[in-house]
């Protein structure tokens, strides 16, 4: 899905004040489905384009397919310039510490005033509580909400490998934006919308505090875990890699066995019950690690494509440009490095996870320029074009 009248969120007018992930990637969603999302970066641009390291790749990822002001905020001209913007927008998106916004004059409050149908999405590191004004990152939720602990072996907590609550947090700010401005439809009223890190985190690990809660036993770290199945784990092959396969239902099971070969085990009735299985998995994980290791990477995966089985490859990110599901499926967008070492050339980066009438969502803006339309948006405001060099001259508002 390309064609922006056709999109589910057509029409619908978004002004994001975010930087780094969780607010972009709220964004994001919105402005993928349909949305016209004005980035609000400074003068000079979101620092977040200039993020080295582990975070080069955020501005690219999170912010194509929408438009970019950059504005002075605390500028009076700059300020009105905004407003005018918010007077007429649906949606607010904010990811700043709390007080930043009220502050500078756009805080809830004060803008729901003006324009009472508002929707005001807050990212925030915690909901309301007696944490709520502590400053949070993802790395700071996953620490504190268990998930680190749950990834690290016993006494090493460690973070996921990418920023999974950031990305989560603005997920569910886009839902909860999309289920506002449904109740919008019905009542004509706007409301604030808030998501955060912390509970983000929580609720990622609901499922082992629902474990304590049913065994009385506390879950462990994932390196240590107890499996609720006798094969799930990474084997080696004979051409030294590594894939990972996972048998976890009876019928399962004796697909495996029919396909290598493995009658012995398929006729002990002490392995024929996934709960039996885990209970003799000292003696069961070394035969099935001697015959996969008979096999190469290759052969291992198309062998168990064809009885059905899961299994995957240990796959690298960079790996995944040249993935043949995501080349044919649209999993992969066209677009462009606007910013850092490689600015100007193309790339290709993942699309939203879903479909809808059977399509993946598409590019209908490459990832912004900073300040790319300021001139168009101020226009679009009523603003002169004289008004607008004039601006653009004193540094109230950035463009190219």
């Amino acid at each position: 899905m390309s064609d922006t009248q056709s999109l589910p969120l057509a029409g619908v007018k978004v002004v994001e004040f975010t930087h780094m992930v969780m607010g972009p990637a709220a964004g994001l969603i919105l402005a993928d489905m349909g949305a016209d999302v004005v980035k609000i970066e400074p003068a000079g641009g979101d620092s977040t384009r200039r993020l080295p390291g582990s975070g080069a790749g955020y501005f690219p990822m999170y912010n194509r397919n929408k438009r970019s002001l950059c504005v002075d905020l605390k500028s009076t001209e700059g300020k009105a310039a905004v407003e005018k913007l918010v007077a007429s927008a649906d949606v607010v998106i904010e990811n700043f510490r709390p007080g930043t916004m009220d502050r500078l004059g756009f805080g809830y409050e004060q803008l729901s005033k003006g324009n009472p149908g508002l929707i005001y999405c807050s990212e925030k590191g915690f909901l309301a509580g007696p944490y709520e004004h502590r400053t949070a990152l993802d790395e700071v939720a996953q620490m504190m909400g268990g998930l680190a602990y749950m990834t690290g072996p016993p006494g090493q907590p460690l973070r996921a490998g990418t920023s999974v609550i950031d990305v989560q947090g603005g997920m569910f700010g886009a839902t909860g934006v999309l289920a506002a401005l449904f109740q919008r439809s019905i009542t004509g009223k706007g409301q604030r919308v808030v998501a955060s890190l912390y509970e983000s985190t929580v609720f990622l690990v609901g499922q082992h505090m629902a474990q304590f809660a049913v065994t009385g036993k506390a879950a462990a770290p994932m390196p240590a875990r107890v499996s609720a199945w006798a094969i799930y784990q990474v084997f080696e092959t004979a051409d030294d890699d590594q894939v990972f396969v996972g048998v976890v239902s009876d019928k399962q099971w004796k697909l495996l066995c029919d396909a290598f070969g493995l009658d012995e085990l398929a006729a002990d009735e002490s392995l024929a019950r996934n709960n039996d299985r885990v209970a003799n998995k000292d003696r069961l994980l070394p035969v099935i690690k001697d015959t996969f290791r008979r096999y190469t990477k290759q052969e291992l995966m198309a062998k168990l494509e064809k009885t059905g089985l899961p299994f995957a490859p240990i796959a690298r990110p960079e790996e995944l440009f040249d993935d043949p599901h995501l080349a044919a499926s649209g999993g992969l967008l066209p677009l462009t490095v606007a910013d850092g070492d490689h600015a100007g050339e193309g790339t290709r980066l993942p699309a939203l996870p879903l479909t809808m009438a059977d399509q993946r969502f598409g590019v209908h803006r490459d990832v912004p320029r900073a300040g790319q339309h300021t001139r168009e948006i101020l226009a679009e405001l009523g603003y002169a074009s004289e008004a607008i060099e004039g601006m653009v001259a004193e540094g109230v508002v950035g463009a190219e």
